[in-house]
């Protein structure tokens, strides 16, 4: 047998059995592969499974406010897939009268569509010969031909996507798609690969040269940022609190959070003090003290959040103050998520 033929046996009898792979509509195709981009399927799949509750179709995600998206997609990280995801919606609804392009092109020109997505569409819904490259397949391809290219650079991207088009089986190609990317989830997986009982073993160049563990190849992440963060939680006196929305290309795009003070190193609780009025506008406060009592450090990809949630108690009354409970019902990051859940008055 053929790689792509042995690729495909396997799959037929090892498949996971996932919602998405029961269709061939494009609009869930696309909900899946968006959501599953730096996100593994034990994560997405009960997220994918309430925006087809929510959203059953892509008029049902246009019409939706932003802010409805953010709250469902609120915990899966990576912001600007939702906001994509939504702009792509209207544009789908409006522009296409709900109809997805059926071509890998047309796909393409889709915002935060990129090759990957628009290959696994076209190929899905439309059995267009196009083969898919994800973080899978560079691993299983780089392993058994012995690829020692950084998967992430320039050269590389472009070496395994012609590699991949040689390989795919265009006669099958969306049981091939399927099939490598679940072949490098569960048999050549990026730690402890099934190697023994592996279909690909007696021609896999990584196995038989001992590189197994030091393939796919990756150039070296950009260095992580260390960002220090004061969170000004503002009780007034009804126990409301100030909530502001994030502005801005940074993190956390449009959800909301508490007054920020952002600090180029740890603050003690007199620092806080004495400049708090650079982001808040309080005439009086009553009392300020550090709610816990070791900071946190939220791990982003390439930021490090040395977080410190500080109680402010003010006698004034917030203009637009929401209650704990309101509060609940906005999109927030998940590190404000956590504290709302803790947080008693």
């Amino acid at each position: 047998m053929s790689f792509s033929q042995k690729i495909i046996h396997w799959y037929s009898a090892n498949k996971r059995s996932l919602p998405w792979r029961n269709t061939t509509d494009p609009y869930k195709i696309w909900l899946s592969e968006i959501m599953l981009q730096q996100t593994r399927v034990a994560q997405g799949m009960p997220y994918y499974e309430r925006f087809i509750e929510h959203f059953p179709t892509v008029h049902d995600l246009a019409n939706a406010s932003e802010e409805e998206v953010l709250k469902l997609w609120q915990g899966l990280g990576y912001y600007s897939r939702a906001r994509n995801l939504h702009a792509t919606a209207k544009l789908i609804s409006e522009k296409y009268n709900g109809q997805f392009p059926d071509n890998y092109k047309g796909l393409l020109a889709l915002k935060g569509v990129g090759d990957y997505t628009a290959s696994a569409i076209a190929s899905f819904c439309f059995k267009e010969a196009q083969p898919v490259v994800d973080g899978n397949v560079y691993r299983v391809l780089s392993r058994y031909f012995g690829i020692d290219l950084p998967i992430n650079s320039t050269e590389g991207i472009k070496y395994f996507k012609a590699l991949a088009l040689k390989l795919m089986d265009a006669d099958q190609i969306a049981d091939y798609n399927q099939g490598i990317m679940e072949f490098g989830a569960l048999q050549c997986a990026p730690k402890n690969p099934y190697c023994l009982h592996c279909p690909l073993n007696d021609s896999c160049v990584a196995l038989q040269k001992g590189k197994i563990d030091v393939l796919p190849v990756k150039l070296k992440k950009t260095k992580v940022k260390e960002r220090f963060f004061n969170y000004l939680v503002v009780l007034d006196k009804d126990y409301t609190i100030e909530i502001r929305q994030r502005r801005g290309r940074g993190i956390w795009q449009n959800l909301y959070e508490f007054p920020l003070l952002e600090t180029e190193r740890e603050y003690s609780l007199e620092e806080i003090t004495n400049t708090m009025d650079t982001v808040l506008e309080l005439k009086e406060t009553s009392e300020i003290y550090q709610f816990n009592e070791k900071k946190i450090v939220h791990k982003l990809s390439h930021q490090h959040l040395h977080t410190k949630f500080w109680i402010v108690k003010s006698g004034e009354k917030h203009r637009n103050g929401v209650s704990l409970e309101e509060l609940k019902e906005y999109p927030v990051p998940v590190l404000i998520a956590e504290f709302i859940n803790t947080f008693k008055f």
